[in-house]
């Protein structure tokens, strides 16, 4: 069995909820990464900051990043996976949701992330064909 632990890459990084928009910015670019989890004191996952949640919601609104920060951008409920999940149930939850990034926590600490990318590596043209026409089919005319 192939699990979300085998799949995902290792070396994701929080950000405190507290820190922001300028400084997760540059985290992005550090880490070559278009999403950051964001942590609330605990160490808890309370959030998913996006690169284009930066720029849609605060740059284009007028906001300064400088002053805005990751907390105030998470919303919704944040959706994660346990390291030993198959990736069957990865695959679910990204089309259940509608994500294309996906936390992985193990023992409730995060260990990696999992991108469409590091997903489609390891499915069958199959699995691939059906979670991109589940993934895109929605979102066609959303732009």
């Amino acid at each position: 069995m192939t699990t979300a632990g085998d799949i995902m890459h290792r070396g994701a990084q929080w950000i405190p909820e507290g820190e922001t928009l300028d400084r997760a910015a540059q985290l992005m670019r550090d880490l070559n990464v278009g999403a950051l989890p964001i942590s609330d004191q605990n160490e808890r996952l309370c959030g998913i900051l996006t690169d284009r949640d930066i720029v849609v919601g605060c740059v284009a609104m007028g906001h300064d990043p400088a002053k805005v920060t990751a907390g105030e951008m998470a919303q919704g409920t944040p959706r994660w996976i346990d390291a030993s999940a198959d990736v069957s149930e990865v695959l679910h939850e990204m089309q259940e949701h509608q994500i294309r990034r996906l936390p992985v926590i193990d023992d409730k600490r995060l260990v990696g992330m999992i991108s469409e990318a590091d997903l489609a590596q390891h499915l069958t043209d199959d699995q691939i064909a059906t979670w991109a026409e589940s993934v895109y089919a929605r979102t066609a005319g959303h732009h």
